[in-house]
């Protein structure tokens, strides 16, 4: 049953996915539905960093000892003073090993 399960949520995946990226298939959006859809990205991916950064336990920690918010507030610095991902990984990645291994976090 869960490999059935699994086989029918891959075939809709796909199925979703190749509907609008097949350029064989006639179907476009309208530049509405467009401009729409170019917030899913950033909705979705601040759906999954911000309860990490912000939440501990189930409550709210704004603490300089948090340190996924630290690492998390020089990434953005980082990027945005940069706007190179690689180096923006490395040194955001680098200050949370170093916090959660000398702060004993």
């Amino acid at each position: 049953m869960i490999w059935f399960t699994i086989l029918l949520m891959t075939i809709m995946v796909f199925s979703s996915r190749y509907v609008f990226l097949s350029p064989r298939l006639p179907i476009k959006l309208n530049a509405d539905a467009q401009k729409l859809l170019s917030y899913s990205t950033p909705a979705v991916l601040t759906a999954i960093w911000a309860p990490i950064v912000f939440l501990k336990e189930g409550s709210l920690d704004i603490s300089v000892l948090n340190p996924y918010l630290i690492s998390a507030l020089l990434a953005a610095l980082i990027a945005w003073k940069t706007k190179n991902v690689l180096v923006t990984t490395i040194l955001s990645m680098t200050t949370f090993f170093l916090f959660k291994t000398f702060a004993g976090l």
